[in-house]
This record gives C-alpha cells, structure tokens and sequence, in this order.
C-alpha cells in the first residue's frame, strides 16, 4: 500500500511540475511578445514596474496566452489518462476495470469519453468565449 501511495505521490508532483512549467513557458513568450511601446509608453508616464506589468502588460499578455493556456489545460485533463499505465487510478483506468467486471467495453468506454467530454467541452466553449469578448473589447 506504501508503494502505491508513494507512486500516486510521485505522479502527482511530477504533473504539477509539468505543468507549471508548461504554464511558465506560454506566460513567458507572452509577456515577451507584448510590444515593448507599451512597456516604454508605461514608463514614460512613470508607472512602477508593478503597475506597468498589471496594468499594461499582463492584460496584454492574457489575451496573447489564453488560446495556448485553454488548449494546455484540456490537453493535461485528457492527458491524465496516461497515469493510468504506472497504477493511478482515474477515469480512463477505472472504465477498464469496470470494462474487464461487465465484458461491456463498448457502453463503459462510451460513458468514459462522454464524460472525458462533459469536463473538456465546456472548458473549450468558456475559452473561446472568453477570447471572443476580450477581441472584442480591443
């Protein structure tokens, strides 16, 4: 059982760090692809750095970043499936289970994707929306 829990452990630390730097990466290159005239515009009117990164540029680089950061998040969701080869039990690895009990594969892994699709579906439209609005605005 220690095993087990150390594995589970291990597996959750190793996607946490995964993604933070995954994460890291796509609000970097945002960031860095802000047009540096807003950065000096900013500091012409003499904002601090911390107002000039929340005022001017994070907004910016939000709208850069959220396609990749939507897309990211839905990718590590159905991603987490992986998990299931080294004995993480979660949704892919559950249907099996039950797959293997009822000798119903075709119903449990239809089940399965249906929800795989209730957690990323909307997750995707929030984005898109989200996008939407924010071009919008500009």
């Amino acid at each position: 059982l220690q095993d087990r829990i150390g594995i589970v452990v291990i597996l959750a630390i190793a996607f946490t760090l995964h993604a933070i730097a995954y994460l890291w990466e796509i609000w970097r290159v945002a960031i860095q692809a802000t047009p540096h005239g807003q950065t000096e515009a900013a500091k012409a009117l003499g904002l601090h750095y911390v107002s000039r990164m929340k005022d001017v540029v994070l907004p910016q680089a939000f709208k850069l970043s959220l396609p990749a950061t939507v897309g990211f998040l839905v990718q590590l969701i159905k991603g987490t499936s992986l998990a299931a080869i080294v004995g993480f039990i979660e949704l892919a690895r559950a249907g099996q289970i039950v797959s293997n009990q009822t000798y119903k594969p075709l119903i449990v892994f239809g089940v399965v994707g249906a929800i795989y699709f209730v957690i990323c579906w909307p997750l995707s439209i929030y984005g898109a929306r989200l996008e939407h609005r924010l071009a919008a605005a500009q």
